[in-house]
């Protein structure tokens, strides 16, 4: 049996599986914990809400939304997806996460100064909406988009959503003070990338050879794929835009027509290599008149078929053995598929069969609405749910011990990571720190006080 990088020791009591901190010459690992057995109540304090299977992890509130008002500094709440800038000469000092309301923006925490300043806001209410994808790209630039679309079976032209944007210079943009005006983001290069297809947009990974993926964030969503026709060498040294000209693909399992399917899929093309829809599908002018291509509602029609799956959601790249495996979360039916993008199969990777393994049987129905998920440094896959925060809001480690891609082997299963006791919120975000093993992030959304806050999370 060839192990994966998963230093956890895992002991049977009782019957149960129970995880034992293994000593490491660079110390205690995220994955270290003893799986919690139930999820926690309501905190007493919204700063320190998360209780974890590792009573030596550490939590600190870093950001939170009073206090970005209190300094007449915009924000409209619901703060969601997070990430670094993980390239470029700074690489690694500053946070940004979205806002995922009827006015959407952009903030950017600086972790040398602790200072928080919103660095893009929505001009007028409705204007942007339900920022929810937060990444940053290869060659030093933050997408987000906007998680909102609309079906018609001749395509949605009622609706200026379904946007992806491009924040092209998010680390040097300046600060955004109250009163928003029309000249507020002057600063800001951020440029809606028409190329990309309209759906309800969340999950966003790139492979190693620079296709970008994306989903329908639907009951009945699809998952795409996106081949920018500039050489991805090219991109990443500045000689090329990556969003100048490309082509849609939607993944099909058979012929498209048995939701939720797993198996030999193929990808199916739905836009020139130009970014054009092809003959017989869909582009809209919406109501700004932009022109696009209709992602959701080209991919119903028989010649472009996607297989659909329940409410797709987050994506998460894990790169083994020299294959990336793309995993997709599907809220509706607690589901974690895991994608080969070598073999072109897809899989489930967890459910509510999988074992719980602070019990010893099928997790079930304390798995659930996945969500989002996260990579560690040491390739572990967290699952984290959209659930009410002091009722059930958890975050589930996979235990895939041989690394084959399910979980369903003896000793195998999923770990209580942690609980969330903020009342009204649900964690999202969760992303572990690319230059520090000991440091993470997650922002808990929100929450009945309506003040989210931004958690970041150490071992000491």
């Amino acid at each position: 049996m060839r192990l994966s990088p998963n230093h956890t020791k895992w002991v049977v009591v009782a019957g149960l599986m129970l995880a034992c901190a293994v000593t490491f010459a660079d110390g205690t690992r995220f994955s270290d914990i003893t799986p919690l057995a139930s999820s926690v109540g309501a905190t007493a304090d919204e700063s320190a809400p998360i209780t974890f299977g590792n009573p030596d992890f550490l939590q600190q509130s870093i950001s939170d939304r009073s206090t970005q008002l209190f300094a007449l500094k915009p924000n409209s709440g619901s703060w969601d997806m997070i990430t670094l800038n993980e390239t470029g000469p700074e690489k690694g000092r500053y946070l940004f996460t979205v806002f995922e309301t009827d006015q959407s923006g952009v903030q950017r925490h600086d972790l040398l100064t602790g200072e928080t300043d919103t660095i893009w806001y929505s001009p007028t209410l409705a204007g942007h909406v339900n920022f929810d994808p937060s990444f940053w790209t290869p060659w030093g630039t933050l997408i987000v988009g906007e998680e909102s679309w609309c079906t018609n079976a001749t395509g949605c032209t009622t609706s200026p959503y379904g946007r992806l944007f491009e924040f092209k210079n998010p680390v040097v943009a300046p600060a955004i003070f109250d009163p928003v005006g029309p000249n507020s983001n002057d600063g800001a290069d951020f440029v809606h990338q028409k190329v990309i297809p309209r759906t309800s947009h969340e999950g966003i990974q790139f492979d190693r050879d620079g296709n970008m993926y994306f989903i329908d964030e639907l009951n009945g969503g699809n998952i795409y794929k996106y081949t920018s026709a500039a050489s991805f060498s090219s991109v990443k040294n500045g000689a090329a835009d990556y969003f100048a000209a490309g082509q849609t693909f939607v993944l099909r399992v058979g012929n498209g027509n048995v939701a939720n399917a797993t198996g030999a899929y193929t990808w199916v093309p739905i836009t020139t290599a130009n970014g054009a829809a092809l003959p017989g599908a869909i582009a809209i002018t919406d109501t700004n008149g932009v022109t696009s291509v209709d992602a959701r509602n080209t991919t119903n029609l028989a010649a472009f078929k996607g297989t659909d799956y329940q409410r797709p959601e987050d994506m998460q790249i894990q790169t083994v053995g020299g294959v990336d495996y793309l995993y997709v979360t599907t809220t509706t039916t607690n589901e974690t598929y895991r994608l080969n993008l070598k073999k072109n199969t897809i899989s489930v990777f967890a459910d509510r069969l999988t074992i719980n393994l602070a019990t010893g049987v099928a997790v079930g129905t304390s798995l659930a609405n996945v969500d989002n998920l996260a990579i560690d440094q040491d390739g572990n896959i967290y699952i984290v749910e959209d659930f009410a925060g002091g009722e059930g809001d958890d975050i589930w480690v996979a235990k895939d011990l041989n690394g084959d891609g399910d979980l369903a082997d003896p000793s195998e299963g999923l770990a209580r990571w942690a609980s969330n006791g903020t009342l009204g919120s649900e964690f999202t975000g969760l992303y572990f720190d690319p230059f520090d093993k000991r440091r993470a992030w997650v922002n808990i959304q929100h929450p009945d006080s309506n003040n989210d806050r931004t958690i970041e999370i150490t071992i000491p």
